[in-house]
């Protein structure tokens, strides 16, 4: 009862502390890019809020229960692409954004290429965005089953409706404000849980005594290589571009101050994911060793914090998943809700929509992703499919238009569409057929990148010797 009463209670302060900081917020500028007003502080906190999500902690820790401390590299991998962010492409993109005034990836994509490659980015990135926020939603709702007996559907509709409340008041304004507070939360419930578990709840036999039964044996188990050379790889190579090329990571970039609070606010968010990222595989270990019976993994987290904790940290620590889960989530929402009006509805439907206009449907897209996304997450099966279906086809369809797009000036429209539309494709074609048979020992994101390199490639070079035949300088 205690603990449904505080998890109410920090909802309802959610809603009505994004209400209360929304009244700010009169133009679109406000709720897309903050003003444009963002220093390191908020940066940092509004990044590490997103990013420090379902995959980073009931994700994460399924993982951990299942492959030891090689799980590391799930979110190591995204503060390694945090790090490249900080140092080469958030500046330079935000210099782009700044002389433009862009607010969001496809108007970038559309400065440097064209409508088609905007649209069609777009597109793709609407459909996978929807999987990743299922995650969020699912992660939630594995919690809420545990703690307090909600069904999946119940707890995925809850997490919506928290969401979507807040940020549809105030978007970005209001979300980089409210993830200040739940930085705060998930930082101190997880550091908290985590040293109790270590110091008090015996955590170190725990670990040992889930190494000896693991599938990667006691020494795989213990060792950040354990899960082995391709499931390590496949996570650098999935997560590592989609943190360096994510909208939702580089619209937040936008809302930079200067290219200071872009190296610093980026950075620090790098280094703090490095540091975290160690946290979920040690837990899932731990739970591991008292609870080796489970069958789904991503319920490790939720019972250490209902049968490992005292009553008070287990509340302190429901309170820093429920934040993670949900700045996550919001994180998403600001992705989906600017593309859909900035790069559709502004684009091809309404071009001389007005401020009020803009907000009003961005509003309503809010509402609307939000239900689709509850509807996706009471489908599809765990945060991990649900995470791995986005950052697959995000890294497929923006890694070589926006950085060939940043880097090289022969990259033309017509090369990064197709580029585009051939790496989603052998991506999710190998995707399906390798289920199916098993076939293929290229993992599916990296056949797809590949194909993608050799297309843009061809392209490229087919572009530049019809340009020398017809005596064009470059």
């Amino acid at each position: 009862m205690m603990t449904s009463i505080v998890l109410l209670g920090y909802a309802v302060l959610l809603v009505a502390l994004g209400a209360i900081i929304s009244v700010r917020v009169r133009e679109t500028g406000d709720f897309y890019v903050a003003g444009r007003r963002l220093g390191p502080g908020f940066l940092f906190a509004t990044l590490l809020a997103a990013n420090i999500g379902a995959g980073s902690t009931v994700g994460a820790t399924g993982l951990g229960y299942r492959l030891g401390l090689s799980a590391w590299w799930w979110v190591g991998s995204a503060g390694i692409g945090s790090v490249i962010l900080a140092l080469t492409v958030g500046p330079r993109i935000w210099r782009i954004a700044r002389a433009h005034n862009l607010y969001t990836v496809g108007d970038y994509l559309e400065l440097r290429f064209d409508r088609r490659v905007r649209g069609t980015a777009g597109l793709l990135l609407w459909l996978a965005s929807m999987a990743i926020l299922a995650g969020q939603y699912i992660a939630v709702a594995w919690i809420l089953n545990v703690t307090l007996g909600f069904g999946k559907t119940a707890g995925c509709l809850i997490a919506a409706l928290v969401t979507t409340a807040y940020f549809a008041a105030g978007g970005l304004h209001t979300s980089a404000r409210v993830n200040v507070l739940q930085l705060a939360v998930k930082l101190l419930g997880f550091s908290l849980a985590f040293a109790y578990l270590w110091r008090f709840g015996n955590g170190r036999i725990w670990v040992e005594a889930a190494s000896r039964h693991a599938e990667t044996g006691p020494a795989g188990y213990v060792s950040l290589v354990g899960a082995g050379t391709s499931a390590i790889l496949g996570y650098i190579l999935i997560l590592v571009p989609s943190f360096v090329v994510s909208p939702g990571i580089l619209q937040k970039v936008f809302a930079a101050r200067d290219e200071k609070a872009v190296r610093l606010g980026v950075g620090i968010n790098a280094a703090g994911l490095l540091a975290f990222a160690l946290i979920p595989p040690l837990l899932g270990a731990v739970a591991r060793g008292r609870f080796p019976w489970l069958d789904n993994s991503e319920l490790a987290l939720p019972m250490l914090l209902s049968h490992a904790l005292p009553l008070w940290l287990g509340g302190l620590l429901l309170g820093a998943i429920f934040s993670a889960e949900l700045s996550a989530a919001d994180a998403v929402l600001f992705m989906l809700t600017t593309s859909l009006t900035r790069d559709f509805y502004q684009t091809y439907i309404r071009p001389q929509a007005g401020d009020r206009d803009l907000l009003r449907i961005a509003r309503i897209v809010t509402a609307a992703c939000g239900a689709v996304g509850a509807l996706l997450a009471a489908l599809l099966p765990s945060v991990i499919s649900a995470l791995t279906v986005f950052y697959s086809v995000l890294t497929a369809a923006l890694l070589f238009p926006v950085i060939a797009g940043l880097y090289l000036a022969s990259t033309s429209a017509r090369g990064a569409l197709l580029t585009m539309i051939v790496s989603v494709a052998t991506t999710l074609a190998a995707e399906v057929a390798g289920h199916n048979a098993g076939a293929f020992v290229i993992p599916s994101p990296i056949l797809g990148l590949i194909i993608g390199a050799l297309v843009l490639a061809v392209v490229t070079g087919m572009e530049l010797r019809g340009k020398r035949a017809a005596g064009v300088k470059d």
